[in-house]
């Protein structure tokens, strides 16, 4: 039977690219295509009484997900919905995020994504995806 406590461990790869994101306390992040949670509930560690919203368009692994990140849930320090970058929308009431990244999501497209994920981050919001060293940022400057 696998040892189930390796599953809150994640790669070097992972780690690097949540210690390379501008993370600080109360802040609002939004990972797309979080499939495990695993970065998102790394990312709830470093933001104190902020607040990360991961979303991913399966459900099975948005299922997985909330199963393994139970305690987060329940601390109210990370909330999880199933639905595409491309058709995201803010829920009545929702602040905007001030962090966004997405780590291989090949599918994200562009022309649809952007312009919904600009609208959910606040002015000055970020968005990084991998392909840098190991992020890069994407400019949405064009989108808002």
């Amino acid at each position: 039977m696998p040892n189930t406590n390796k599953k809150s461990k994640f790669s070097p790869r992972l780690e690097a690219i949540v210690e390379s994101l501008p993370l600080r306390l109360g802040l609002r992040v939004l990972e797309i295509g979080c499939g495990s949670g695993a970065a998102a509930r790394a990312v709830v560690s470093h933001i104190g009484d902020g607040h990360v919203l991961a979303i991913d368009l399966s459900p099975k692994a948005i299922r997985k997900a909330r199963d393994v990140s139970q305690d987060q849930i329940a601390s109210g320090h990370l909330s999880m919905r199933q639905v595409s970058a491309e058709d995201l929308e803010l829920e009545p009431g929702e602040q905007r995020y001030d962090i966004a990244f997405a780590v291989r999501v090949g599918a994200l497209d562009g022309e649809r994504a952007l312009p919904r994920i600009a609208k959910a981050l606040t002015p000055n919001g970020q968005l990084f995806i991998d392909g840098g060293d190991p992020l890069r940022e994407i400019s949405l400057e064009s989108y808002r």
